[in-house]
């Protein structure tokens, strides 16, 4: 189980460097940090478990990703995919989904985006160059290193015990 999960950082650390480096992440990390977290999740709740909470989550995403396609496409008038949003930032997060019970999964997400936006800002002000383009999956992948390894040393409840 160890080394499921020292793989997934490895490649939440890969995707981390390529989008605050360039913006761009190659798109084969994220099938493999989605077969990943699956893999842990199904090992903690066994597969019916696993097919149901992967089932809400992914709708949820949906849901989240149509509204701000509405939001991107009709009130900023902006093409979504790769202008407003990145492939790679909803690829992540479908990764993401199948990889925790709904609950944690929820608490996971929002945090990701909490701390993706103040790093963001904190980012931009530290830097010269004011970039446009906040590197979500690169920064939600920080965040995740930081909650497995938090997991992993502390006595902090486990991510697949909600």
């Amino acid at each position: 189980m160890l080394i499921l999960q020292v793989l997934t950082m490895l490649g939440c650390g890969m995707v981390a460097v390529q989008d605050l480096r360039d913006r761009e992440v190659m798109w084969v990390f994220f099938p493999i940090i989605a077969v990943l977290l699956a893999s842990i999740h199904v090992h903690h709740l066994g597969m019916d478990n696993f097919i149901f909470f992967a089932l809400n989550n992914v709708i949820l995403v949906s849901c989240v990703l149509a509204l701000l396609w509405a939001i991107t496409r009709f009130v900023f008038g902006k093409e979504f995919l790769n202008v407003s949003f990145g492939l790679g930032d909803m690829l992540l997060m479908y990764a993401l989904a199948v990889g925790f019970p709904t609950v944690t999964f929820i608490v996971l997400f929002v945090g990701s985006i909490l701390f993706s936006s103040i790093a963001f800002i904190v980012l931009r002000m530290c830097t010269k160059t004011k970039t446009e383009t906040v590197p979500l999956a690169g920064l939600m992948c920080i965040f995740l290193i930081a909650i497995l390894l938090m997991a992993h040393w502390s006595n902090m409840p486990s991510l697949y015990m909600i």
